[in-house]
């Protein structure tokens, strides 16, 4: 695996790479992660809400915790492996899930002190970008070459499930980025080449949906008022007010790629690279953006108790 240098233009894209040069899996998975002495300047990838705290995660297997709203971070007790990790969530303030390098997922049932392994594959480093749970038994994880596992026992045994070709395909290869539920709970993975994946029936069957689009879509959500946003390469959004069945391009007035998109009380907040921070309210048709001065490269966002964006990057936690 290659060693961290710099976050390119597609990120994403690149997270199949992240690691340090020469790791034995063995010794990433089972070797706890290193005690940081600044441990908020680390690259981060993901950022949830466990209750009023926020649980980030990142490289070397970091997971750090802030119980001000974001104004300081400490590390966690316990991460019992070292491999990056590359997404977060969590059903309640105490309940927890990671996942991330060699399909590591690990899990937390004291709001993110401490943590456990629950899966591991050593045999290839077959990368989860994203995990999520629609209550504290089902949940889903997805990754490189149409990975798709899915728990109904909180987590305790995963089950690999087969995706379907792609309309066009010879086979169901397509990296999946972001899993995200809806109100109703049908369930939405992003994918490359503009596609999307969706179930209705708790992801006992799937089907593939196409939002026009071309390019690689690493981010998604489901807004307060119902509609379904996905972005990613070039600021690219698209949504659709009918749970996915037809989409409609969204000017998000950014240029550089997206990188994450959370629901907050009346709107979406996303990040994305170059420094854009973007918004839009209930109804709105378009997004509003603004950069940051020093072009910094976002890639997580996480509303804080006050309704006010926490945000990440590559070189750690960036604050409001």
């Amino acid at each position: 695996m290659l060693k961290i240098v710099a976050v390119c233009a597609t990120l994403f894209a690149c997270l199949p790479a992240l690691g340090q040069a020469g790791d034995n899996p063995v010794t990433l998975v089972e070797a706890r992660a290193h005690a940081w002495r600044a441990p908020a300047r680390k690259l981060m990838l993901d950022a949830t809400r466990a209750g009023s705290r926020i649980v980030a995660v990142g490289e070397h297997g970091i997971v750090v915790l802030s119980d001000d709203d974001g104004q300081t971070f400490r590390q966690a007790a316990t991460v019992p492996v070292s491999s990056t990790l590359n997404s977060v969530t969590f059903t309640d303030a105490e309940h927890g899930w990671a996942a991330g390098h060699w399909g590591t997922i690990i899990a937390t049932q004291d709001g993110g002190e401490t943590w456990k392994v629950q899966r591991v594959d050593t045999s290839t480093d077959q990368p989860l970008f994203s995990v999520a749970f629609l209550n504290e038994r089902d949940g889903f994880a997805v990754g490189l070459w149409s990975l798709l596992l899915a728990t109904h026992d909180g987590g305790n045994t995963w089950s690999r499930v087969a995706v379907p070709k792609p309309a066009g395909g010879s086979r169901a290869d397509r990296n999946l980025y972001r899993v995200f539920a809806d109100r109703a709970n049908a369930i939405y993975v992003t994918a490359e080449q503009g596609a999307v994946l969706r179930s209705k029936d708790g992801g006992a069957s799937w089907k593939w949906l196409d939002t026009g689009g071309k390019g690689s879509l690493w981010a998604g959500t489901a807004a307060p008022d119902g509609r379904l946003f996905v972005g990613g390469l070039l600021g690219n959004v698209y949504a659709s007010s009918d749970g996915g069945d037809t989409w409609s391009h969204v000017d998000s007035h950014t240029t550089g790629s997206i990188t994450d998109l959370v629901d907050t009380r009346d709107g979406v907040v996303g990040v994305g690279l170059d420094g854009f921070v973007l918004k839009t309210s209930s109804g709105a048709p378009n997004f509003t953006a603004m950069q940051r001065t020093d072009r910094a490269a976002l890639t997580a966002v996480v509303i804080n108790g006050t309704d006010a964006p926490v945000l990440f990057s590559k070189d750690g936690v960036l604050g409001r």
